[in-house]
């Protein structure tokens, strides 16, 4: 089986979808020569970019989600679907930091985000890394999004609350403020709607 194949079969076992972290997770399945050489994760991205520009078995569905090129994309949430909208929201959150080469970690991982994925398929880290005292890590760890940099010790960069109503933003406001600390940059992502309410709490 050639690794074109493989990765194929990968998407399959999943609908017809899959992320990078599922493909570089289980293409050894069918292709146990995948991780022999030392840029073995660059190979199969150009794998992918290669069928893709030739317009053959595959195509780009998100930032780091791939799927068969017959695959057909689920709706987006409603806007009155709280529940998936947030996770939604998450969702893409995390995949801005992929993109960005951030590792990447969510607090809600069985969360569905679209096309056949949770949360922990897109998110490149399982586990919040011991940055700092116990208590501090405990509280980062039920944050919406953190974006941990790449090289060197992890520390946390960027964190995203996503924020449904006024009253879950106190949560939120507190869970950043154990981070105060750190150059951690803050961001409650929320309906533009609520912006006033929002400010105005903030001026409380």
């Amino acid at each position: 089986m050639t690794k074109v194949e493989a990765i194929q079969k990968v998407m399959e076992d999943n609908h017809g979808t899959a992320s990078l972290e599922i493909i570089y997770e289980n293409i050894e399945k069918y292709y146990p020569a995948a991780k022999n050489s030392h840029e073995w994760e660059a190979g199969i991205r150009g794998v992918l970019y290669r069928e893709i520009r030739n317009n053959k078995r595959f195509k780009k569905i998100g930032l780091s989600i791939y799927a068969l090129k017959d695959y057909v994309e689920e709706a987006k949430p409603k806007k009155d679907d709280t529940v998936r909208m947030h996770s939604y929201i998450e969702g893409i959150c995390i995949e801005i930091g992929n993109f960005k080469n951030f590792q990447t970690y969510t607090a809600d991982p069985s969360a569905t985000y679209r096309d056949n994925l949770n949360l922990l398929n897109i998110a490149s880290m399982n586990e919040v890394p011991n940055f700092s005292y116990n208590e501090i890590v405990q509280e980062a760890k039920r944050m919406d999004v953190i974006w941990f940099n790449q090289k060197g010790l992890c520390f946390p960069q960027k964190i995203f609350e996503v924020v449904d109503s006024i009253g879950t933003l106190n949560g939120a406001f507190n869970r950043c403020l154990q981070l105060k600390n750190f150059r951690t940059e803050f961001y409650i992502v929320a309906n533009e709607q609520n912006r006033n309410k929002f400010n105005q709490t903030l001026n409380l």
